[in-house]
């Protein structure tokens, strides 16, 4: 009995109000996010509640909280929505001749490196094939993947996946950039160590790179001198030329955005330094034909 109630109530828009609900906290602003009366959207999640038998709001003076249902449905409702999106979508793409749709999540690492020459030889080949492509930090990208927002990931290897199947994909190299007048910018090669006493350019919090660093530094029991966070490699290269610090950067971004500013690079000799990109794909979970086709390519050995 309870499947037929779910069907007659749980439908997309009464799904969109409950995931606006979570990300505006509360039900007023969710209504006029989704376009909604105030009084119409109240009664939809009361009757989904009804439906389902158990409350999925803790209400509080501050808005309103999910409980453990709550989260549960939350989880659920994004990936039906995500579902009927890609369905659209592929099916509108047909209208249009083209046969594939592929969503997928990558690290600015990733998507500054490799991406743009793989996903470039993968449509001359599959030129009816759209693939949507979006930067995540490392984490972003394994809960996206779990959540089921896109049906392949690229993130570093250091990332916790919980589960999800992992292939390699590329190794980087992480090198010091630094001005040409700098005291490191003669030597071939430093430890990390010798670093520490200079101020360091940060990319964004969230960012496998950062956490490598500040892991490196607290492994070594000294304090890392983080002058700022910078929200991509060419903002890092940009705050070195000025003469703000120094930064750590996969050396193949220090070739597209260092080297024309007059930076220098210099290897590192920690072993960290080195460093795997892998794909990501849930276990046990068919991909679809052209996100297959998408998976198999970017595995190819380069």
């Amino acid at each position: 009995m309870l499947h037929k109630q779910l069907i007659r109530r749980l439908d997309l828009i009464t799904l969109q109000l409950f995931v606006a609900v979570h990300e505006e906290g509360t039900l007023t602003r969710a209504s006029s996010r989704e376009a909604i009366a105030v009084s119409a959207a109240s009664k939809r999640l009361m009757e989904l509640e009804e439906a389902l038998g158990v409350p999925l709001y803790s209400r509080t003076a501050k808005g309103m909280d999910l409980t453990a249902a709550g989260e549960t449905l939350l989880h659920h409702a994004r990936r039906i929505l995500t579902e009927v999106e890609k369905v659209g979508i592929e099916v509108g793409e047909h209208l249009q001749g083209l046969r594939g749709y592929v969503r997928m999540l990558a690290n600015l690492s990733a998507i500054i490196q490799f991406l743009p020459e793989d996903l470039h030889d993968f449509v001359l080949n599959h030129s009816q094939v759209k693939v949507d492509l979006e930067e995540r930090p490392s984490d972003g990208v394994v809960q996206g993947i779990i959540d089921g927002v896109a049906d392949l990931g690229i993130c570093s290897m250091d990332s916790e996946t919980h589960g999800l199947y992992r292939v390699p994909y590329r190794h980087d190299r992480l090198v010091v950039v630094t001005r040409s007048d700098h005291p490191l910018a003669e030597r071939g090669q430093v430890a990390f160590v010798e670093t520490l006493m200079y101020d360091h350019i940060g990319l964004h919090s969230a960012s496998s790179i950062n956490n490598r660093i500040h892991a490196a530094a607290k492994a070594l029991g000294q304090p890392l001198r983080l002058r700022i966070h910078v929200p991509g490699f060419d903002a890092v290269c940009r705050m070195v030329q000025a003469d703000m610090g120094i930064g750590i950067l996969p050396f193949k971004a220090f070739e597209l955005f260092g080297r024309g500013l007059g930076l220098t690079a210099v290897q590192l000799s920690d072993e960290w330094s080195d460093r795997t990109l892998v794909l990501l794909v849930r276990e046990g979970e068919a991909l679809s034909p052209v996100s297959q086709l998408l998976f198999d390519h970017l595995q190819q050995p380069r």
